[in-house]
């Protein structure tokens, strides 16, 4: 089902596909990946920091993980949508400006019939989503250079605050930790979460760094972190997951904050 908020689309970046290795590549006007999916595995989680998308099910226990809704801000290859709306059966949206993305993710990506998908503007969706809805919302904003996220602001994060669940609701969002624009992005993070409620992932080869904010929760125990780490590699290793790394990726982002977690 795909819903749409009227915009303008005249200067969105054309949409263009390419294969290599048996791996099929989303380009939005450039060189860059904006995605990718294995064609004979498309329910594999192809590139490394989407893996890093969904460490957000550390905080969760394993028996929770298929509870509440998904919101993806930026479809991608629509690997973050393939996978929570198939392999964790959440009830899962998906938000995306560019109609020529929906139309690739649908011929070439197997975009899931179960998901919706929303043809807007992500500011715009959450400026109407109902307060305290969402679950697990994953952010990846970046232009068609992956210069900067489109959407960085403190008011943009705090909006993204607003729609989780206000016990224990969870975002991810892809930062690029190379560019300058990164330790901006994790400030405002932290000003609309509170410091002590955002923890950052260590960054991929390629630069990506994920940042996990949420609203009312804490890094489980260690016995029990690492025991749900196990449970994401047993049951998504095969997937690409390997879940038993990421608790030796996490720190605590210390910047200073005027909201409180």
């Amino acid at each position: 089902m795909t819903a749409e908020i009227e915009l303008e689309t005249d200067d969105l970046p054309p949409v263009t596909v390419s294969e290599y290795e048996g791996v099929r590549y989303l380009h939005l006007g450039s060189l860059w990946v904006q995605g990718a999916m294995r064609i004979r595995k498309p329910q594999v989680v192809e590139l490394d920091y989407v893996q890093r998308m969904l460490a957000p099910l550390l905080w969760r226990a394993p028996e929770a993980w298929g509870q509440g809704r998904a919101v993806q801000l930026g479809l991608g290859a629509a690997a973050l949508t393939r996978f929570t709306a198939q392999q964790l059966r959440m009830a899962t949206t998906a938000v995306e400006i560019n109609p020529e993305v929906i139309g690739a993710c649908a011929q070439y990506f197997h975009l899931p019939r179960e998901a919706e998908l929303v043809r807007g503007d992500a500011a715009d969706w959450l400026a109407t989503a109902d307060p305290g809805s969402v679950a697990l919302l994953q952010v990846d904003l970046y232009d068609h250079e992956a210069a900067a996220p489109v959407l960085d602001s403190a008011a943009f994060y705090a909006a993204c605050r607003a729609v989780l669940d206000e016990d224990g609701g969870l975002m991810a969002v892809n930062l690029f930790g190379r560019d300058s624009s990164f330790e901006q992005s994790l400030a405002h993070i932290a000003q609309a979460f509170g410091a002590a409620q955002v923890w950052g992932l260590r960054p991929t080869r390629e630069g990506n760094t994920v940042v996990v904010a949420g609203r009312g929760v804490g890094l489980p125990a260690r016995d029990e972190l690492l025991r749900r780490a196990g449970a994401v590699e047993q049951r998504f290793g095969a997937l690409g997951l390997a879940g038993r790394k990421w608790p030796r990726m996490l720190r605590p982002v210390l910047a200073p904050t005027d909201v409180d977690g």
